[in-house]
């Protein structure tokens, strides 16, 4: 006896994007289709190629459409001349996946800057992308967030960017050195030379934008000065470009300090991570506070990125999500003595 035999039909529905002549294929499906196989990994449809026309097939239409426009977002990209590298791609398929549709179409045309080497500097996530916007529109911006977010390179390309289209005069560079003491006493040299560990990353971001040379003509000459903050103390900042680093390791007097030293036609870009805090006491960091003393004053906007916005490795982002989960669990107990 043969029983009743239901038979399921499964619409697949498929739809197509035109390639443009300009761009090749391995732009958008990446070597060894290895984005083709992480859309369908993601999305559970089938991406391929023919004739000028990439299809999308599946059956939730939903899904179809999502990777439809994440397609049309990368082939505006690359039009644009931008070419996508892993991470970005990886951050375009994460919004749509959240059904982050405000924020899923990236601004990737915004040059800050362009390096020595021609690489131009773009916002690379929407949180950067606002970032870039508050740096422009705003004096005083303050911009916390984890490792590998460009809080701080991101604000030393637009500061030479201002240096070079002549919109400030100097660029002042600044960072706390929180073991300026007994720990560096026993090296040698003088206190420029103590301290230079910790400014030396300024100094790598400045060389992206210029020359060796040119960094080391424009410090004679006080173009460019990059100082511990304890050296601002008593000075009066006008016509610059003024970038202060590692906010969290600043005290709360130290901060005050560093905010009223700035002068007209100046613009201060304060960066920051309020989870690497390195001060014997952490309630001490002049970071941790400011945004609910000066939160109501026109002129100074805050931006907080997250690891979604982490342009590094991808696994910086897992690992800082790993650490957050772990010090949420665990509380107190783990903080730095």
């Amino acid at each position: 006896m043969i029983k009743n035999i239901k038979f399921i039909e499964v619409i697949v529905i498929k739809k197509y994007v035109d390639l443009p002549e300009d761009i090749e294929i391995v732009e958008i499906f990446g070597t060894y289709n290895n984005r083709a196989k992480y859309l369908k990994s993601k999305f559970n449809v089938q991406v391929s190629y023919n004739n000028n026309k990439i299809s999308v097939s599946g059956e939730n239409e939903n899904d179809i459409e999502k990777v439809i426009n994440i397609i049309k977002e990368i082939i505006d990209v690359l039009s644009n001349g931008h070419l996508l590298d892993w991470t970005e791609f990886q951050y375009i398929v994460s919004l749509y996946e959240s059904n982050d549709k405000q924020n899923a179409k990236s601004n990737y045309n915004q040059v800050v800057n362009t390096t020595v080497s021609g690489l131009r500097i773009q916002a690379k996530t929407h949180g950067q992308s606002e970032y870039i916007k508050l740096m422009k529109e705003n004096d005083i911006v303050f911009c916390i967030g984890p490792a590998g977010t460009g809080k701080t390179y991101l604000a030393v390309a637009m500061a030479v960017e201002y240096l070079k289209t002549g919109r400030v005069q100097r660029i002042i560079l600044t960072r706390p050195a929180v073991e300026a003491g007994e720990k560096l006493g026993f090296l040698p040299g003088t206190l420029y030379d103590k301290v230079d560990p910790y400014l030396r990353p300024l100094y790598d971001s400045l060389m992206d934008f210029m020359s060796a040379d040119k960094v080391m003509e424009y410090k004679e000459k006080g173009i460019i000065e990059v100082v511990p903050l304890a050296y601002m103390r008593g000075r009066t900042l006008n016509n610059a470009f003024i970038i202060l680093d590692e906010a969290q390791n600043s005290t709360y007097y130290q901060m005050k300090m560093f905010l009223t030293r700035i002068g007209f036609n100046s613009r201060a870009i304060i960066t920051g991570d309020t989870t690497q805090i390195d001060l014997e006491n952490k309630k001490d960091s002049g970071l941790l506070i400011v945004k609910n003393i000066l939160k109501d004053i026109n002129g100074i906007s805050f931006i907080e990125l997250t690891e979604n916005d982490v342009v590094r490795n991808p696994l910086v982002k897992e690992i800082i999500k790993a650490y957050d989960k772990f010090e949420r669990l665990k509380g107190e107990k783990y903080e730095k003595k």
